[in-house]
């Protein structure tokens, strides 16, 4: 069966309708030397059987947690998903919502948005959250533009450390606004180097962006940053990508932080070949007003009944479109919902077990390597489930290795580091068995997987 809607009788009577013999006879203004007179080369058409046999082939020759001994993070991070997630999401009522601009027939939507918020503000213990963001990278983004505003300053600070990737988003997003971006190196630890963020802070600077833990997985010291940020009026933005170390780690709003941001793909959203994940924007208070996208509120009825409706929004399409603090017009409703089932069904204690696992799981690992001849730990700053490994050996040569035995051992640095082109990014989660980790050992060693 081919998935044509019009008959050749609807396309006929199309055509007489308005007035013309030929479905060629439409293209009558296109001049006959930029026509193509052959047919597209496209391979002939085959049955479903035949393409979901072909779909199965190419799906096999991926390489994924599900078919490998997985080490990979870098701001995509495998971790157990309850499976009561996609039963409640399947529901019609969850997936098929849309933006709620009728809060008397949306209560359900607007609530669980409502609870999304809630759960973020707790976590990152900060005031208030918005509606969601489309991911990590574009809410740093729009925190350095809400920076901006604030500040009415022009110049940004990045720590060379934050994930290289919302760096390039920053970039993106300020290519034509008139903004100083300026690179803040990394410590010997790992961390952003609080001596040359000094030297480069000054009173033209809108905010400081740093990663929590940062792309090493080095933890920063985020209440030095923020007293330095601070001493010059400049905003701390912190960019939560692995969001399961806030289960054990100081919050960023606790620790002086102004604007914290992430991605929550850790909590319940699956690797899915780099999204759709979700991102999540928390700030203070006072600076609610400045906040991008949607927030939802709770209020009252006329019945004294409790009840959610949107509220903050100034976004591009609503009445003072002209006040609008970001061009982002939708969030992420579904996925942040996984986010919030997630978390309600972990709590604060099964999400601090949950990250006491990936802390204990990585140390191993570190202790491990760290022993093996030709391999070295990079720094010495306190990390999470993510670390930066040296080898002798090129590292391409040995991740292509260990990929032929089944084990994807890291990601390379090279591209987006240059003087750590020896170096390639380890991730260990609670997901990773011990017995998985001793076999990337005995790889790197090598000897069998």
């Amino acid at each position: 069966m081919r998935y044509i809607p019009h008959t050749a009788g609807d396309v006929t009577e199309m055509l007489e309708r308005i007035g013309v013999a030929t479905l060629q006879d439409l293209f009558v203004e296109v001049p006959e030397s930029v026509r193509l007179k052959r047919p597209l080369n496209l391979q002939e058409s085959a049955s479903e059987t035949e393409l979901l046999r072909e779909f199965k082939a190419l799906a096999a020759a991926n390489a994924t947690p599900e078919t490998h001994k997985s080490f990979l993070g870098g701001g995509a991070y495998n971790h157990f998903i309850p499976a009561v997630i996609d039963q409640l999401i399947s529901r019609s009522e969850f997936y098929t919502a849309y933006t709620p601009y009728q809060p008397e027939i949306s209560q359900g939507t607007l609530q669980a948005v409502f609870e999304f918020q809630t759960l973020i503000c707790q976590l990152t213990g900060m005031d208030a959250a918005n509606a969601s963001m489309y991911d990590g990278a574009s809410a740093c983004a729009e925190a350095v533009l809400m920076a901006m505003r604030l500040t009415r300053r022009k110049r940004v600070l990045l720590s060379k450390a934050l994930n290289p990737r919302y760096r390039a988003v920053v970039a993106t997003y300020c290519r034509y606004l008139n903004l100083e971006l300026v690179e803040v190196a990394v410590a010997d630890d790992g961390r952003t180097d609080l001596v040359d963020l000094a030297a480069k802070l000054d009173d033209s600077t809108a905010a400081v962006v740093a990663g929590y833990p940062n792309y090493f997985g080095v933890i920063e010291d985020v209440a030095a940053l923020a007293e330095q940020a601070h001493a010059t009026g400049a905003k701390l933005v912190t960019a939560v990508a692995e969001p399961v170390a806030l289960g054990l780690l100081k919050s960023p709003g606790e620790l002086g932080a102004d604007i914290v941001v992430g991605d929550g793909q850790s909590f319940g959203l699956p690797l899915a070949f780099g999204g759709p994940y979700v991102g999540f924007f928390a700030v203070r208070q006072k600076d609610v007003r400045g906040m991008p996208g949607r927030l939802v509120g709770e209020t009252t009825d006329l019945e004294g009944q409790r009840g959610f409706v949107l509220t903050l929004a100034t976004r591009e399409q609503h009445i003072r479109r002209e006040k609008a603090t970001s061009n982002i017009c939708s969030n992420q409703g579904l996925c942040a919902l996984m986010v919030t089932i997630f978390m309600s069904l972990l709590g604060k204690q099964g999400l601090r077990e949950m990250a006491e696992q990936n802390l204990a799981k990585a140390a191993y690992a570190r202790q491990q390597l760290s022993a093996i001849k030709g391999f070295s730990l990079v720094f010495d700053g306190p990390a999470f489930n993510e670390f930066v490994v040296r080898s002798v050996a090129p590292v391409a040569e040995v991740l292509t290795r260990l990929e032929k035995v089944g084990i994807l051992a890291g990601i390379p640095l090279a591209e987006d580091y240059p003087a750590l082109a020896d170096c390639f990014l380890v991730c260990v989660t609670e997901q990773n068995q011990r017995e998985e980790i001793d076999a990337l050992v005995a790889a790197l060693q090598g000897g069998e997987a």
